[in-house]
């Protein structure tokens, strides 16, 4: 074995263990770092589910006033969250590029 072999060898053991310590982050430990980096996606999702649900409810019952009423909110609260998307995109691009 040439020299330049055992060098690559040896490059790919290192990388091996680095990656081996790397600890992979769990939906739970992810949902929380997102959440904590834009407090306001979940709320408009969170809002946009109650007036789907309520809304679909009062469907159901014949209460068609309110139904109507709910499917607006609903519309409303995905306008919300997808605001709440993009703004926190800006800020994720902003501090990328204060950061270089």
């Amino acid at each position: 074995m040439s020299n330049e072999q055992t060098e690559t060898e040896l490059e790919w053991v290192r990388v091996r263990s680095r990656l081996r310590d790397i600890k992979e982050e769990g939906l739970r430990e992810k949902m929380i770092r997102k959440t904590k980096a834009n407090p306001f996606v979940p709320v408009g999702v969170l809002l946009t589910t109650a007036a789907l649900s309520y809304g679909l409810w009062c469907m159901r019952s014949g209460n068609r006033y309110r139904s109507q009423l709910m499917m607006r909110a609903r519309v409303l609260a995905q306008g919300f969250t997808v605001g709440a998307i993009l703004v926190g995109l800006a800020i994720g691009i902003s501090k990328k590029d204060a950061e270089k």
